[in-house]
């Protein structure tokens, strides 16, 4: 995908069309984290938030909770 860079006030920016946030996840609000590589590549990868711990563990139990037959049959 070409992008051209785009001057945003006194700065420079890349405009992030519908199509390539749609096929990224990314949404306005959203943080990248910008690496450089030698020669000058750009990398751009997002941040994504992880579920809380209590979250996953809640996940889990109830996972267990709902297939217990299951899980012991394959024990």
């Amino acid at each position: 995908m070409l992008k051209s860079i785009t001057k945003v006030g006194n700065s420079q920016g890349l405009i992030f069309d519908t199509a390539l946030c749609e096929l990224t996840g990314l949404k306005t609000g959203d943080q990248v984290n910008v690496t450089v590589h030698d020669g000058g590549a750009i990398t751009l990868t997002p941040i994504r938030k992880s579920a809380a711990a209590e979250v996953v563990d809640n996940t889990i139990r109830q996972t267990v909770k709902d297939y217990a037959s299951t899980l012991r049959k394959l024990a």
